[in-house]
């Protein structure tokens, strides 16, 4: 059984009813949990209330960087992400590549998210688009020793990944691995110890091979497992076990 570590179902601009088929065409295909990821504390109420009443859909709260005009403070951030219901924080960071121009706020925002995970004890969920030394210095400066957390949809390079594990991090992994330019990143993927491995969809971004230019969902997420397992040389069966128990282990999720 697989799990879609970072989607974002309230981004796909569904019905409910529409959502639920979504959500059972990727149970039939062997997705057995799935992460909703939030991108705004101010759409986060909103988010929430899309995914209550699915029990197997889990919930983080955040900021995502080229989110900005979203920003908010420490104590707003703390104060919607002590909700039992949260088992994760973010998702935050930095983005260079797309909005460099508000590099001091994500600076300020990223610090908080930390802050935040390291108070209620609960991982990172992080995005890092060409920020690779501050990503890696504010995480060294600032995050607790037993904070954990995940680089998600991670584009960059080996040297980046083995900082981050160093640090307490695991590696999650989109459809973009599928993408036939991807080279550079498949071999980074062949390196990562199947231990510290996650895989996504990132939905409703990046489908991955045969979907690509389609609108991406959960139930894709084997597409990426398959591929992953055949670069790697492990069976489809050992990725998905592996890749499963790191996520509820990770983010601390009782398996049902």
């Amino acid at each position: 059984m697989f799990v879609d570590s970072h989607c974002h179902l309230d981004r796909l601009d569904k019905t409910p009813e529409e959502l639920s088929d979504i959500l059972n065409f990727a149970r039939s295909r062997g997705i057995e949990h799935f992460l909703c990821v939030s991108v705004s504390v101010k759409d986060f109420p909103a988010m929430l209330d899309t995914v209550k009443h699915f029990k197997d859909v889990s919930v983080s709260c955040g900021v995502h960087p080229l989110h900005q005009e979203d920003a908010c403070s420490y104590d707003e951030l703390l104060n919607m992400a002590d909700n039992d219901e949260v088992v994760a924080i973010g998702e935050t960071g930095l983005d260079y590549f797309y909005s460099a121009e508000t590099k001091s706020v994500q600076l300020t925002s990223f610090v908080d998210h930390i802050k935040v995970a390291n108070k209620l004890n609960k991982p990172l969920i992080i995005h890092t688009r060409d920020a690779r030394e501050d990503t890696i210095d504010l995480l060294k400066q600032h995050k607790d020793p037993s904070t954990r957390g995940v680089l998600h949809c991670f584009t960059e390079t080996w040297e980046m990944a083995q900082a981050a594990i160093e640090l307490g991090m695991y590696i999650s992994i989109s459809g973009i691995v599928t993408f036939k330019t991807a080279t550079e990143l498949q071999e980074v993927v062949k390196k990562i110890p199947l231990d510290k491995l996650l895989i996504e969809t990132d939905s409703p971004w990046l489908a991955p091979v045969p979907y690509r230019g389609k609108p991406n969902q959960p139930g894709f997420v084997r597409e990426v497992g398959e591929f992953i397992a055949e670069i790697k040389g492990v069976s489809v069966e050992e990725l998905a076990k592996i890749t499963t128990d790191n996520f509820y282990e990770l983010f601390g999720i009782v398996r049902t």
